[in-house]
């Protein structure tokens, strides 16, 4: 068990090296010692019974998403800055941060969204959270004893940017947004990030347990929709949009998966003697 938790230490802070670009040497993966990090400072790195005790410590809490495909798990440690979000719909998107890429590795998860508190887990349609529950609660804890950075090289999506150019109208959506509608959203373990304001349609694009959910679409025009035109008549009506990445992971997406289903029609193969 100690052999084990040790090799995982090690995985852990090589995966954390190699995501950002750098490599640590000599002593650097050894645990309980003071690895040197290229900028010339030191790091402790933790011990396999740090690890141990630190895992003994974290209660994990699971949190039910208007989405059924969706899980919150609340490791009751900070996961980003307070308000902040970071999304990632593909194993692909989650290069910048070693324990998504970790969440990936779990049979059935989908999509990753991270939250100030919270790390959201969206499944394949066919897999079950009774299998993918007890392996996610193990990487969470693994990966919060060791110290490791959550995010490397990429800056999390902040509160809304107010620019210079913003008229009156797209800075009343863009506060209500913040003060409004975000924290509620993220409850759900979801995101809605401002995209642009043309003609009297807002358009937004919803992140984590929101953009997969059945009810997204009630939940912008009876919830965001509604809010926004009470408060700016200029609001015409609010529409969803996506990225042109989001667009190729669920291309993707779509693919694995019809081979997977592809796989498990095909008759077993006869033995040949």
């Amino acid at each position: 068990m100690l052999q084990s938790t040790r090799k995982f230490a090690w995985h852990l802070r090589a995966l954390a090296a190699v995501s950002c670009g750098r490599t640590f040497t000599g002593s650097a993966f050894r645990p309980g010692t003071l690895a040197r990090h290229p900028s010339g400072s030191r790091q402790l790195l933790a011990s396999p019974a740090t690890l141990a005790a630190s895992r003994r410590s974290m209660f994990i809490q699971t949190q039910d998403t208007p989405n059924p495909d969706s899980l919150k798990f609340l490791p009751g440690v900070p996961v980003l800055e307070k308000g902040q979000t970071m999304d990632f719909p593909s194993v692909s998107a989650a290069q910048c941060s070693p324990l998504a890429k970790l969440l990936f590795r779990v049979e059935g998860v989908r999509a990753v969204f991270f939250g100030g508190d919270f790390v959201t887990i969206s499944k394949q349609e066919d897999a079950e959270w009774r299998i993918i529950k007890p392996e996610v609660f193990a990487v969470i804890m693994d990966f919060f004893a060791s110290g490791l950075p959550v995010v490397t090289d990429a800056k999390p999506n902040p509160d809304t940017q107010f620019n210079e150019d913003d008229d009156e109208t797209v800075q009343m959506i863009k506060e209500l947004l913040d003060t409004r509608i975000r924290p509620t959203v993220q409850e759900d373990g979801g995101d809605i990030i401002f995209m642009g304001f043309d003609d009297g349609v807002v358009k937004l694009k919803m992140q984590g347990s929101c953009s997969s959910c059945p009810s997204s679409i009630v939940t912008l025009k009876n919830g965001v929709q509604n809010m926004l035109q009470f408060y700016i008549p200029e609001v015409v009506s609010v529409e969803q949009v996506t990225d042109e990445a989001d667009k190729v992971a669920e291309q993707e997406f779509s693919r694995l998966e019809k081979q997977i289903r592809q796989k498990d029609e095909e008759p077993p193969a006869e033995n040949k003697t």
